[in-house]
């Protein structure tokens, strides 16, 4: 089930009695950490386009969580899973008990049932990022790096640029919070709109046009 053969199969009206996911928790960790307590983030990007199962993401996620819970400690970090398992395998079931070849149909109506769910990913695509200190990394690479083992074909661990989940760089990051613009909002950060009261707009009394 690692190729990606057929058309995007997913749970409808029409295609119904899937089991569920095996992964139903998508964040771990200290998830409700500022966004300015954890600069540090990395993520694991995958290097084939395949398919991963909902078991083998669920399985990454318990690795990382139990390396990092253990050296780093449960408030000091923040996993993400970025792949959402929507496509649905099936398997034609055989028969394999004796005398099973009177009763089982071969190829007749052989079109599958149901069995699980994965993700279809592209190269390129981040299947998991983790956000912490700085202090952290090297517990950070080394659990991503155990993580990796229980997915088929290549990733790459990236150390990414961006301060924390943000898109904003660093030092850019660092510039616009002290000028106002960016104003922290639980784990992610919300650009100042320029709108409102003069006297109520952080940017205004900071000086800035």
């Amino acid at each position: 089930y690692r190729y990606q053969k057929n058309k995007p199969y997913i749970k409808s009206r029409y295609c119904r009695g899937v089991p569920e996911s095996k992964i139903r928790i998508y964040d771990v960790g200290n998830k409700s950490a500022a966004v300015d307590l954890f600069p540090f983030v990395a993520h694991l990007v995958c290097d084939e386009k395949q398919q991963i199962s909902s078991e083998a993401l669920e399985a990454c996620r318990v690795a990382i969580n139990k390396y990092l819970g253990k050296h780093v400690g449960k408030e000091n970090y923040h996993i993400r899973m970025r792949a959402h398992p929507f496509h649905v395998l099936r398997a034609n079931k055989m028969l394999s008990c004796a005398g099973a070849d009177r009763l089982s149909s071969g190829m007749r109506h052989s079109y599958g049932k149901p069995i699980g769910v994965s993700a279809r990913v592209d190269i390129g695509q981040v299947l998991l990022s983790v956000r912490a200190k700085d202090q952290y990394e090297k517990f950070v690479i080394e659990a991503i790096r155990r993580g990796k083992f229980k997915f088929a074909g290549r990733q790459k661990i990236l150390k990414s640029l961006k301060w924390g989940f943000t898109k904003y760089p660093r030092e850019e990051y660092v510039q616009l919070r002290k000028s106002g613009v960016l104003a922290a909002d639980g784990n992610i950060v919300k650009v100042h709109n320029r709108r409102g009261p003069l006297e109520k707009s952080a940017l205004y009394l900071s000086g800035q046009d």
